[in-house]
């Protein structure tokens, strides 16, 4: 049960991605004040559905949120309560500037197991989205300067992060090679559905699924060794087709 029914508005200072609450500064009487927040998407879904927020929104540093002050469900503290985001000055203006020239500079972070880059000026955490053949950065990267772009900045609170200079695995590189001069591959079957035929293209860290015509019926089994070419090869997705 809220204490103050008074909706009051403040900035998010910082968040604890892991325990996912946010610490927010107001102001009180001309004095600024301190208080936390919790941030969950479950929270945030619980707040939709009561109608009291619109839609989820993932939290960064920089939010100007409206909440109200209540008394934790332990009764020992307060903490802010119906936490809304209003707008983010700072967010929007990376987004603009990433239409111009999308390059940042950043630091490398990592919480449990997901990876995120903290942008230098703002200190905006964005997920690092790492493609399937990348490899992860090494520990002695981590709260290094790394140069990376953004990425579905359509949508500002789910805009991600994609570094500029990435590793990527062996297999990955020879597929690269296998792309840009057709070469015919022979990739072995490891599983069969009515919706398509899975392959290992390069060993088994590399796979692909091939599409299967409806009228045309399955005779390919598992362990079965087929000729393909990739017709298609991104950071994230594969396509190739028998020949």
């Amino acid at each position: 049960m809220a204490t103050d029914d008074k909706t009051i508005m403040g900035k998010i200072t910082f968040i604890n991605h892991e325990k996912e609450y946010a610490t927010i500064e107001y102001e009180h009487n001309g004095k600024k004040k301190t208080i936390s927040g919790n941030i969950s998407e479950k929270e945030q879904e619980k707040l939709r559905k009561e109608k009291i927020i619109k839609k989820v929104h993932q939290f960064h540093v920089g939010d100007e949120v409206s909440f109200m002050i209540t008394l934790s469900a332990r009764g020992d503290k307060m903490v802010a309560d119906c936490l809304q985001f209003h707008f983010n000055n700072a967010l929007d203006n990376l987004i603009n500037k990433s239409q111009i020239e999308n390059r940042f500079v950043g630091y490398l972070k990592k919480v449990e197991e997901d990876y995120f880059v903290k942008e230098t000026g703002s200190y905006i955490f964005f997920p690092l989205i790492l493609s399937p053949w990348e490899k992860k950065p090494r520990e002695d990267n981590l709260n290094e300067p790394v140069f990376f772009k953004l990425e579905n900045t359509d949508k500002p609170d789910k805009a991600t992060a994609a570094l500029f200079k990435s590793e990527y695995i062996p297999e990955y590189m020879y597929a690269i090679q296998c792309f840009k001069k057709k070469t015919v591959i022979d990739v072995t079957v490891y599983k069969v559905t009515p919706h398509g035929i899975f392959v290992n293209v390069i060993d088994k860290k590399i796979q692909a699924k091939i599409a299967v015509d409806k009228t045309t019926p399955l005779t390919v089994q598992v362990g079965d060794v087929l000729k393909v070419v990739i017709t298609y090869l991104g950071t994230s997705k594969i396509i190739v087709e028998r020949v």
